[in-house]
């Protein structure tokens, strides 16, 4: 099948040939009539597959001009870095057409978003947060939306949206279409579809956890930090066909690490990204790796989802994710739209390992350590074997000899208090008894 198949206007076609799409991938094809039907759809499809177009294409099938220019299609996506991309593809297929996109999204100024929202924009691509800012002050209009589309919808209720979407529903008219695509069927998932759609069609791409075919998995067991530095300098120093790597790692602190390790060694084509860095810098990374300015970049989780960046040649998991799902959309950054990819992991996990191999129902090959790789024998603190303080064992004295918890009163705090009679102190005295003079009256 090939996307003239899907009864596309010129505009798209025109715009699908430039940019050198001819065959639909599975999750667009499965998509394209459910949603040109006017039914909802809960799309389930792992990052890598298509689906962006997927949703993208039914909607500007659909789309007509309208003068009053209030916005009719609403994409809310998890992150900043999302609704850039979502905004650029929508440009991209919209080149031959009078459409307007408009992203917006929290950590910059909301005043500029405002004012481009006002001027008109035909779709809105928005983050919860910014999107009810603007509508809360009257910036964007809700009361035309007839579609709906909630991209990576698992991601963003991890992220602790699920009040904003709640939110977000409650302000749309009743009469639209909605479409949920998400990488996995969570219960949380399940709730918003059967909060808020209506007898949606559910299409799967792939079974949660099935790793994409066309992406080749190998691993290596590598025993420290260090010796993953020196396998990782190796490969990319031995294999030229590394051309464009994103390489993964646990945390941000170990993001800066490796790359201030193995950076000196490539100089100028290297990049580092994680949720530290600034808004700008995230942005021009990305930019730099997706254009082939980067050779390779080191990365946390913020990035193993969402973002399209094309020809990634290899991924490289520094580290196993504690989450077996987060493998997954890490792998999928290469391969994407049925092009071949090569994922490597350097395990020193096994249990992630086991939990990995258990959700993906496929065992990782393992390779042999390269023979030229240089074992390294230093550690990392982490690494070094944590010593033991000898046990002193206190020996606590036997309950039946232990006296009360308090002691005896000295005899001079023994004395009590008695009333003392004047007569009385009287006739001790003068042996008779003797009594004050009467008041004068």
């Amino acid at each position: 099948m090939t996307f003239s198949d899907l009864n596309l206007t010129t505009p798209l076609l025109n715009a699908l040939d430039d940019l050198g799409f001819v065959n639909p991938t599975t999750i667009q094809q499965k998509v394209f009539s459910v949603m040109m039907s006017g039914k909802d759809v809960c799309g389930i499809a792992q990052t890598g597959t298509g689906k962006t177009y997927a949703y993208l294409l039914p909607c500007l099938r659909q789309w007509k001009f309208a003068k009053d220019r209030f916005p009719r299609i609403l994409v809310v996506v998890p992150t900043r870095e999302l609704v850039i991309q979502v905004v650029e593809e929508v440009k991209k297929l919209t080149k031959y057409m009078n459409f307007t996109v408009v992203g917006v999204y929290g950590g910059v100024n909301m005043k500029p978003q405002a004012a481009a929202v006002e001027e008109g924009a035909d779709m809105i691509v928005a983050t919860p947060g910014r999107l009810l800012d603007l509508a809360y002050n009257g910036s964007i209009r809700l009361k035309l939306i007839n579609r709906l589309i909630i991209d990576e919808v698992d991601e963003m209720l991890n992220l602790g949206f699920r009040t904003q979407l709640n939110n977000i529903f409650d302000m749309l008219p009743p009469k639209r279409q909605n479409l949920l695509f998400s990488a996995t069927l969570t219960p949380d998932v399940e709730i918003i579809v059967n909060n808020f759609f209506d007898l949606p069609v559910k299409i799967e791409a792939a079974p949660t956890g099935t790793p994409l075919a066309n992406i080749n998995q190998t691993a290596y067991e590598v025993p420290n930090f260090y010796t993953k530095i020196n396998l990782l300098r190796l490969l990319l120093t031995q294999h030229e066909e590394m051309s464009k790597v994103l390489v993964f790692v646990g945390t941000k602190a170990l993001a800066d690490d490796v790359f201030e390790l193995v950076e000196p060694l490539f100089p100028g084509p290297a990049g580092v990204i994680h949720s530290n860095k600034e808004q700008n810098h995230r942005f021009n990374t990305v930019k730099q790796f997706h254009e082939g300015t980067y050779r390779f970049i080191i990365a946390t989780d913020i990035i193993a989802r969402g973002l399209d960046i094309s020809e990634v040649t290899h991924v490289i998991n520094f580290d196993l994710p504690d989450t077996p799902e987060n493998y997954i959309h890490r792998i999928g950054r290469t391969g994407r739209y049925d092009k071949k990819g090569i994922a490597i992991s350097f395990i020193t996990e096994k249990e992630y390992q086991e939990a990995i191999e258990t959700l993906m129902k496929y065992k990782i090959p393992m390779l042999p350590l390269p023979a030229d790789l240089e074992i390294s024998e230093e550690l990392t603190n982490d690494e070094k074997p944590k010593g033991h303080l000898k046990e002193i064992k206190l020996k606590l004295p036997k309950m039946e000899d232990s006296g009360p918890a308090f002691h005896e009163k000295l005899a001079k705090n023994k004395k009590v208090n008695v009333k003392v009679k004047y007569s009385d102190v009287m006739k001790a005295k003068y042996g008779k008894p003797k009594k004050r003079a009467p008041k004068k009256r």
